[in-house]
């Protein structure tokens, strides 16, 4: 696939998406995750395009969406790997849970999502499940009181699967 192809298509789908909202100002946040739905981030060219179509300035849709964490301008990884690291998660072992998933997804502070962007491993403050402190949540589910050895048996489970659907 030539990089014209890919880049036409992406804009594309970026315009059935336009068009499924309208191409409503009032509807910028429901784009914004379709698109980010759609390519697992929001790549700069397409928040421009975005930008445009809505006819409102690339500075006020930047700032949408750097303002919600929920919005990624890096690629992830095809499975998303959250690990809380917040008072009641650090109290009971996440760090030793962190270390272990860096080491094995050869991963730093800086460098959060795998070359074969297969994984993106990213700490967070608090993911307000304190009880079941230390939590691992893997794509959208969430797993209480989890050990090094098990956040690596989740992520060597994911890697199985990936090998038998390649």
């Amino acid at each position: 696939m030539s990089a014209e192809y890919a880049a036409a298509h992406s804009f594309n789908k970026v315009i059935e998406i336009l068009d499924r909202y309208d191409r409503s100002e009032s509807k910028i946040i429901p784009i914004l995750q379709a698109v980010q739905e759609e390519y697992r981030y929001l790549p700069q060219e397409v928040l421009t395009f975005i930008a445009t179509s809505l006819r409102i300035s690339p500075a006020r849709l930047y700032g949408v969406a750097t303002f919600y964490s929920h919005f990624s301008l890096e690629p992830k990884g095809k499975h998303i790997l959250k690990m809380c690291d917040g008072t009641a998660c650090h109290v009971r072992g996440s760090s030793a849970v962190i270390d272990a998933l860096r080491d094995k997804l050869k991963l730093t502070t800086k460098k959060i999502t795998t070359d074969d962007m297969m994984f993106t491993f990213e700490t967070v403050s608090c993911l307000g499940a304190c009880g079941l402190a230390p939590v691992l949540v893997v794509d959208e589910n969430i797993y209480g009181q989890v050990s090094p050895e098990q956040a690596l048996g989740l992520v060597n489970d994911i890697i199985e699967k990936e090998k038998q659907n390649a």
